[in-house]
């Protein structure tokens, strides 16, 4: 921590550092001038706002956005991310998400929604007489640590940091009454009770774990004490409707609210409050929504104070009453665009999802592929690499979004037509057998589209091999290769190969096949590789699995295209980031995730084993399938829920929490084994191929098959999602790929009517 003299000072050391900031993730460019920018300015020239109204972006991500370039950070419980309440109902036996009741009004700040409390803090605004502190309608503020340390303290290390405030002993100072004890207590209590008009934090949309207090093991459980109504600290108590669950209770609050059209239309009237116009002034004055003054950004200027001790004392009063998040928007925010103006088929019968299939010249399986579909670069892409190590750089239309004529397909074949009509016939048989019985179309023009075949193999002979196309020497014969076997670069430039005789794993340039790095980090053949989420600009681990039994977590470096050293400069030799161990088997399957900070590995006994990146072993799940089944995949969403393919048969999928907490199990019958997986990008779906030729989507929680699309001609070797997430890209053992369309709206929609009749019923 450096403490400069002065504000010049800092942007002069600034301009000399590396470009940081919140960058491309929110659609700004990573430089120092957006380091530099204000919120305001940070809001203005970023694109989240437009994919939320476009319902791109989910509600939480939107929040987390504002609160980001807010000023929010969990790093600091003073200025902890702010959440809105939701629901107003936490008393029902059950709960009808379509009726407005049951939410909160969003166009009010908490200490307005009772009008008792309103006309008391209305009065308190009217009679203020002070000639020093402006007045204000609430002495206390939604957000502050003491609240974070009250959601989260059955939760280390708030458990300790709490006790520690406390003398050890939270109900020597405490009421025990005001501790996080009941949803519905809590909430009547910020109806209620004139000092509490605090709102909800992140943690109650996806952390089961927060409300489960026996689970957590702490060892201070002996000191949390009684409650005055004489029941012992424990578990919060849910609402009725969720059943006792903490998962429902997240399902609930967490899960569906982006699809409830309530929520959709009113949250940014909170917005407004919280971040908006509506934050200062004479609109805050209207809205019922002035904190006491020391709360606001800029409100007093603290190096003015020559007083040491006037000072802590300001310092003290801001740490405990809280912050006001910085003003980002002075003029109303917009509202989100409904689901239909979005989706205007959502409620019609979709006769066909299949957009394309296109045949390549080699008959050789598609076992990976990477949508690197983005709208920012100029040539967005879907890379495709077959068994006999061809790899394609397939041109994706950006401008394509569906089928605009009555023929909703399209088998294309793997050249020009007029050049090779055997080839031409030949692409066209070998689609005939399929159950999307779908014919050539020579009408359609190629700007017409998803799909356009990587130039440099549109033509030639497919026993020969393309140099300018193949990833070189041949992998190790012990292996089936497998999608886990490569991992791309966001920007196509790169992809990274495992498999090699000797030990190494390599990165290879797209544009020529070159060789530009080999790295060895193990004794034995390199079996899986995984990468983290990352953006286009942005740095990513890579995690390398091995049959030596190990996994080693690396830094690559998106500027040069290499696996970095320790301090990430040029020419230094590629160096672990961490070692993992604890395996007894060949690595099958990894996982990584940068956000956060895990590890996740499988291996071919069924041990699944669980790091974080600083290489610390976490925990081991345990599966309840009788033996051991070697764990063939596995998929992390952003809520920490984790879906893990494995069985002996490889037919099974578990859910677990990444704290090891069973969630489902499902096992795939009809539909052979399961070959290929890939993840919504909110995490709340799963797409996976199959032995028997079948596309299958998901829901992760509660674990159910919602989608089968038609059945093509082939297994299904690979998946991927377009970055819009409005295509599904299948990889086919015949040397293919299928194209459907994917609306995930039309899920979350059809889910909820569904549960809206269950309940009437």
């Amino acid at each position: 921590m450096f403490a400069f003299r002065d504000m010049e000072t800092v942007q002069r050391v600034v301009s000399l550092l590396p470009p940081v900031g919140v960058g491309v993730k929110y659609g700004l460019p990573q430089s120092r001038k957006s380091s530099l920018m204000t919120p305001w300015q940070l809001f203005k020239h970023s694109n989240m706002p437009q994919k939320w109204q476009q319902r791109e972006i989910s509600n939480f991500d939107y929040l987390m956005f504002l609160n980001t370039i807010a000023g929010r950070t969990y790093n600091d419980l003073n200025q902890y991310p702010v959440f809105p309440w939701i629901l107003s109902n936490y008393s029902s036996e059950n709960i009808d998400l379509n009726d407005a009741a049951n939410f909160r009004d969003l166009s009010k700040p908490i200490g307005a929604l009772s009008e008792t409390r309103k006309k008391l803090f209305k009065e308190r605004f009217n009679n203020w007489d002070d000639p020093e502190i402006p007045p204000f309608h609430y002495g206390t503020h939604y957000s502050n640590a003491a609240f974070v340390f009250n959601w989260l303290f059955r939760l280390e290390p708030f458990t300790t940091f709490y006790l520690q405030l406390n003398d050890g002993k939270i109900f020597e100072n405490v009421n025990s009454n005001r501790l996080f004890h009941s949803i519905e207590e809590t909430w009547e209590h910020c109806l209620t009770d004139t000092h509490d008009v605090k709102e909800l934090i992140p943690e109650l949309f996806y952390l089961t774990e927060m409300f489960l207090f026996n689970e957590n093991n702490c060892e201070e459980e002996k000191n949390l004490g009684i409650r005055e109504d004489g029941n012992k600290i424990g578990n919060v108590i849910l609402p009725k409707w969720a059943n006792g669950k903490a998962e429902e209770f997240v399902k609930y609050i967490g899960k569906r609210w982006k699809v409830i059209w309530v929520i959709s239309c009113q949250l940014n009237q909170w917005i407004d409050l919280i971040f908006g116009y509506k934050q200062r002034g004479a609109e805050a004055i209207r809205a019922l929504n002035t904190f006491y003054y020391l709360t606001y950004e800029g409100a007093f200027n603290l190096r003015s104070i020559e007083n040491a001790a006037l000072r802590e004392s300001i310092q003290q009063q801001i740490l405990n009453f809280g912050q006001t998040p910085a003003q980002l928007l002075n003029e109303p925010h917009p509202p989100r665009h409904s689901i239909m103006t979005m989706s205007p088929l959502i409620f019609k019968t979709c006769p066909n999802d299949l957009c394309m299939i296109m045949k390549f010249i080699s008959n050789s399986p598609v076992v990976h592929i990477t949508a690197n579909t983005f709208q920012q670069v100029d040539n967005p892409t879907l890379i495709t690499i077959a068994q006999n190590l061809v790899f394609a750089l397939n041109r994706w239309n950006p401008n394509y979004n569906q089928p605009s004529k009555q023929h909703s397909s399209t088998v294309v074949p793997p050249f020009d037509a007029e050049k090779n009509e055997n080839n031409k016939n030949n692409a066209t048989s070998s689609s005939s057998t399929s159950s999307v019985n779908q014919q050539l179309d020579t009408s359609i023009l190629p700007s017409e589209l998803p799909i356009t075949v990587d130039p440099l193999l549109a033509v030639g002979n497919p026993s020969q091999k393309l140099p300018k196309r193949h990833l070189g020497d041949s992998f190790d014969q012990r292996l089936q290769i497998t999608s886990a076997n490569f991992v791309c670069s966001v920007d196509s430039k790169y992809i990274i190969a495992c498999g090699y005789t000797d030990y190494s794993f390599r990165i290879i340039e797209t544009e020529n096949a070159q060789v530009r790095q080999v790295i060895y980090g193990h004794g034995d053949v390199v079996t899986c590789l995984a990468r983290s989420e990352t953006t286009l600009f942005a740095d990513s681990y890579i995690a390398s699995g091995s049959a030596d039994c190990t996994v080693v977590l690396w830094h690559f470096s998106q500027n040069t295209g290499t696996i970095a050293g320790e301090f990430n400069s040029v020419g230094e030799l590629p160096v672990p980031r961490a070692i993992l161990t604890g395996h007894e088997a060949v690595i099958t399957a990894i996982t990584v995730s940068a956000e956060h900070g895990l590890v996740i590995s499988g291996a071919k006994d069924g041990t699944l084993l669980i790091h974080t990146t600083m290489g610390d072993f976490l925990r081991n799940i345990e599966f309840n399938d009788g033996n051991l089944s070697t764990i063939n995949q596995i998929l992390l969403n952003r809520d920490c829920q984790l879906a893990i393919f494995h069985g002996l048969q490889q037919k099974l999928i578990s859910t677990f929490s990444v704290n090891g907490k069973f969630l489902g199990q499902i096992e795939i019958q009809q539909e052979g084994k399961i070959l290929s997986s890939v993840l919504s990008r909110d995490g709340e779906y799963f797409i996976i191929g199959t032995e028997n030729g079948k596309i299958l989507i998901f829901r992760l929680f509660p674990l159910e098959l919602i989608y089968s699309y038609a059945q093509t001609d082939s297994s299904i070797k690979s998946v991927a999602i377009s970055t819009n997430q409005k295509f599904v890209f299948g990889g086919l053992d015949s040397g293919a790929i299928v194209v459907f369309n994917v609306d995930f709206n039309r899920f979350d929609t059809c889910r909820q009517q569904q549960q809206t009749i269950q309940r009437r019923k």
